[in-house]
């Protein structure tokens, strides 16, 4: 470079430098680009370049469109194609005529597209960092045809040099200015968006659980979930929450986690239900997920916090969206009434909890049940607990000692002995009263203490000479 004045992107550079550009995205916000001096032939070689590129324009946005539409993850979106190169459009325009016309960026106003597209990736759930890449790809998409055009003209190597690091400046100046408001339009559509849709999803959705919705492809767009396909039914709620404003994100993710872990085909509906509570749907299309209580504990517990389910069934289309959450329902009532009992993980579909949730309807008379039918069996203790299960266990395996023996992993003659010692604390064996026994067993494993007989001072007796 000659010696001399300084030339206009030496000021330009060194003002970046000196001073970085505001937050203010208003239209007094520090402008970072000093007007040019028109006597530094660079500048003239700079509008000249602009002035090619303007007649090219269409060109340029079809070409960023498919690249960013690529490379963009939820820019592809047929919805969104059409605005998308709206924006680019509105963006190269303005840089290319902020670089024709050495305009300052606080006279310049930002692209009405650019606003819209923000808007509308906001409502359709593309985060807020693919639009901040999606510009910062087209700003290397659009410098690579400035230094095109640079290149193909005849001019020295200095006024080549000077207009390629200006427009540098410029676009990098001008990325951050629109990158500023339309990251601000998002932020703001984004929120209004949430609450309004959230506010609308859990209409449609009660709407549907009550059997009042019959336009169920209007329901679908509006809860952002497909209805004809298998679910399951999800209630999750955290018994730390009184401590909290509120736990949607943590329930929100622990069910997140839970269809990762049962191999969900799409994301997880999710709506709140109160400030601990939320109920959720995991789809499956047309296959039917294995249940692991053992994975699905790990995962509750490895949250922070204490987490519980109730899980509904697997079930198909419109109906079986209703019949499966209110099957998760009936579960989380189960856990409910088991109180301090209950595990952490209620499943309609597991062995008894159907027979339980009737049963916790009238806990006092379940109570009661269980007391006359099951006498100081149904005292709350470790050892008569054994007991009830392994009885339990032998009725439900048609009074079968070895089928008996293999579920609970005991030697047959071990069951034989708990059964008699489980008749002998009853005061009577089994006969005639027989599903009677049975509903009072199963009420005491799945509702636990709410129904039990609370130990008296005379301790139990342990299970001397019981065989291994």
């Amino acid at each position: 470079m000659t010696s001399g004045a300084e030339s206009p992107v030496a000021n330009h550079t060194r003002s970046l430098t000196r001073e970085a550009p505001s937050r203010d995205t208003s239209s007094q916000a520090q402008d970072p680009l000093p007007a040019a001096e028109r006597e530094d032939p660079s500048n003239q070689h700079v509008a000249d370049v602009a002035a090619q590129l303007k007649r090219r324009l269409g060109e340029i946005t079809k070409s960023m469109r498919s690249i960013l539409a690529e490379q963009v993850d939820g820019l592809g979106d047929q919805h969104l194609l059409d605005l998308l190169g709206a924006s680019i459009e509105g963006n190269v325009d303005t840089l290319l005529h902020v670089l024709q016309h050495n305009i300052r960026l606080h006279q310049v106003e930002p692209p009405s597209a650019a606003y819209e597209y923000a808007r509308r990736l906001a409502q359709h759930d593309v985060p807020v960092n693919a639009l901040v890449r999606a510009y910062r790809l087209g700003q290397e998409h659009f410098l690579q045809w400035c230094f095109a055009e640079i290149r193909r003209r005849p001019t020295d190597s200095r006024t080549s040099y000077l207009a390629s690091q200006y427009i540098v400046c410029v676009t990098f100046a001008y990325i951050d200015w629109i990158s500023q408001h339309v990251i601000t339009v998002y932020e703001t559509e984004r929120e209004q968006w949430l609450v309004n849709r959230n506010t609308v999803r859990e209409a449609r959705i009660r709407e549907l659980i009550a059997h009042r919705e019959s336009d169920y492809r209007a329901t679908e767009e509006h809860i952002g979930y497909s209805l004809q396909q298998n679910h399951i039914g999800v209630i999750v709620w955290d018994l730390d929450a009184g401590s909290v404003d509120n736990r949607w994100a943590q329930l929100e993710h622990v069910v997140g986690e839970i269809g990762k872990e049962l191999g969900c085909t799409g994301r997880p509906l999710f709506t709140p239900c109160d400030r601990a509570s939320g109920w959720a749907w995991l789809p499956f299309g047309r296959s039917a997920p294995e249940m692991s209580h053992a994975a699905l504990g790990g995962l509750v517990r490895a949250a922070e916090g204490r987490f519980m389910l109730a899980l509904g069934t697997t079930a198909a289309g419109p109906d079986g969206f209703r019949e499966t959450h209110l099957q998760a329902r009936q579960a989380q009532r189960v856990a409910w009434v088991a109180g301090r009992d209950a595990r952490r993980i209620t499943a309609y579909g597991d062995s008894g909890v159907q027979v339980a949730a009737l049963l916790s309807e009238d806990v006092d008379g379940t109570r009661t049940l269980v007391r006359t039918t099951l006498g100081s069996l149904a005292i709350d203790d470790s050892y008569r607990a054994r007991l009830r299960e392994t009885l339990l266990t032998f009725l439900a395996t048609a009074n079968s000692f070895t089928t008996a023996a293999a579920q609970l992993t005991m030697h047959r003659n071990s069951v034989r002995y708990r059964v008699l010692k489980a008749e002998e604390e009853r005061g009577a064996s089994i006969g005639a009263d027989r599903l009677d026994v049975m509903l009072a067993l199963v009420a005491c494993r799945w509702l636990g203490g709410a129904v039990l007989t609370e130990p008296s001072h005379r301790a139990g007796t342990d299970e001397h000479g019981a065989l291994s």
